[in-house]
């Protein structure tokens, strides 16, 4: 999940004009650290767990939401070279369709940013849990959850070079465990740990569905080097490229990894684990001491993703109250950190925390599911953006790129509303309603600025 501090919405702004600072840049490598530790964060450490009630079929599903997100990395990438700037999907949604798709795209980047956080830190809790907590009662579960979500916010608000030094010390830490699950731990799996290979009780594209709206969620933060396109160096070519690439290595170490802890804990057991990571390193080692390194491995990938993602969550309504499409609350900061977002933005991820720990008996799950929604609309308008760019403009390319472009736009956009399918009533009725709370806020909005005609007295 993305760690950028440039501001997604910044590119759809006008020109400040030749006299202002050139921001600073970087190249291939460095963009596709950005995709990598924007998408790699606690989730993943808890998302075999969460996979389990399908069985291995859910790997199928791994393997075609890895697809479905590489075919929207080609269509970052190609939109990346025809609009210029940072901004991402937001950028996309309001070139193509106009300042309410923006407008949109933008309030559900948000709702994904701090219902997004409210996952990670559950699954955070869970590995925390290994050391304190271990009948995971409830009253303290929120407790460590809070304090998980509030620490991210101080570090962000002290400063952005405490938050970018901790940000990459963070990362480098979380990627080793990972990575070792990934290669070595593959040479343990054992075939009678895997359980029937439906196990959901429902028809294997059912299940396949399902599972992928919970795997999607791994993905979430391929569009970081597009939302951060105005500093890359070259970046018709390297946005694309280092969007696909990054893409391609998280894949990889999410397969291996979920396949590892499928084949080294019984599924019967990985059902209830609250650190799936943890139990499989025990079950290849023995004892406990893996296990504990893995959970505090997990731990520092948890604050880490969390201390990026807290700065998202001031940003994006910032950038966005700066083209007045959200109030001007969220343009106060403190030095040059933005103050109002974050602390408004974890105060609500926090009652979100709360209620779900107090409502829903998969909390992580559920959580999940909420955010797959509400990033999956952002997704849907980016391929419909290229899509009608290639209907609308594209007809003087030459017609194998314009098909190619044209299959890959249809994949895209097929995959997104096939996620959205996937996430569940709930999920969707949860992610309609936030969704559609943010039209009364857009038209408030507008009436603010007059542009309805309304006769202020």
């Amino acid at each position: 999940m993305s760690t950028d501090t440039s501001g997604p919405a910044a590119a759809t702004r006008p020109d400040p004009g030749a006299d202002a600072p050139t921001p600073s840049r970087f190249g291939l490598p460095t963009a596709i650290a950005l995709v990598v530790g924007s998408v790699i964060g606690t989730g993943v450490f808890g998302l075999p767990a969460a996979l389990a009630p399908f069985g291995p079929v859910s790997l199928v599903a791994f393997v075609l939401v890895t697809i479905g997100a590489l075919a929207l990395a080609l269509a970052f990438g190609a939109l990346s070279k025809r609009i210029a700037g940072s901004g991402g999907p937001y950028v996309y949604a309001r070139d193509a369709f106009g300042e309410f798709a923006g407008f949109l795209n933008a309030w559900c980047y948000w709702i994904t940013a701090w219902a997004g956080n409210a996952a990670i830190v559950v699954a955070l809790v869970g590995y925390v849990e290994v050391f304190v907590n271990t009948e995971h009662e409830v009253g303290w579960s929120i407790v460590i959850a809070l304090v998980g979500l509030w620490i991210p916010a101080l570090v962000n608000l002290s400063g952005l070079r405490n938050m970018a030094v901790t940000q990459i010390l963070f990362t480098v830490l979380k990627i080793v465990p990972l990575l070792f699950m990934a290669t070595v731990g593959v040479f343990f799996v054992k075939s009678a740990n895997f359980g029937a290979f439906n196990a959901s009780g429902t028809s294997i594209w059912g299940a396949i569905s399902a599972a992928a709206a919970i795997a999607l969620f791994s993905y979430i933060g391929i569009e970081t080097a597009s939302v951060a396109a105005g500093r890359v160096r070259d970046p018709e070519r390297n946005v694309g490229r280092a969007t696909v690439l990054g893409t391609i290595g998280c894949a990889v170490i999410y397969i291996l990894g979920t396949l590892t802890v499928f084949g080294t804990v019984p599924n019967a057991a990985l059902r209830d684990t609250k650190a799936p990571f943890t139990d499989a390193a025990n079950a290849i080692f023995g004892g406990q001491w893996a296990g504990q390194a893995i959970a505090i491995a997990a731990v520092v990938s948890g604050l880490g993703c969390l201390i990026g993602w807290t700065l998202i969550i001031g940003e994006m309504p910032m950038a966005a109250a700066k083209d007045n499409l959200f109030p001007k609350a969220f343009l106060r900061t403190r030095g040059d950190i933005p103050s109002f977002g974050i602390i408004s933005s974890t105060v609500l991820a926090s009652a979100l925390v709360v209620v779900s720990y107090t409502n829903f008996e998969q909390v992580f799950t559920t959580l999940v599911l909420l955010s797959v929604f509400t990033a999956v609309v952002p997704y849907l308008f980016s391929a419909a953006a290229q899509l009608f760019w290639l209907l609308v403009r594209g007809r003087k390319a030459e017609w194998p790129h314009l098909l190619r472009d044209g299959i890959i736009s249809v994949l895209a956009l097929v995959f997104s509303f096939w996620a959205l399918a996937g996430s569940g009533y709930q999920a969707v009725y949860y992610g309609a309603v936030c969704l559609l709370l943010g039209v009364p806020l857009y038209i408030w909005l507008k009436a603010g600025r007059g542009e309805y005609g309304e006769v202020k007295s």
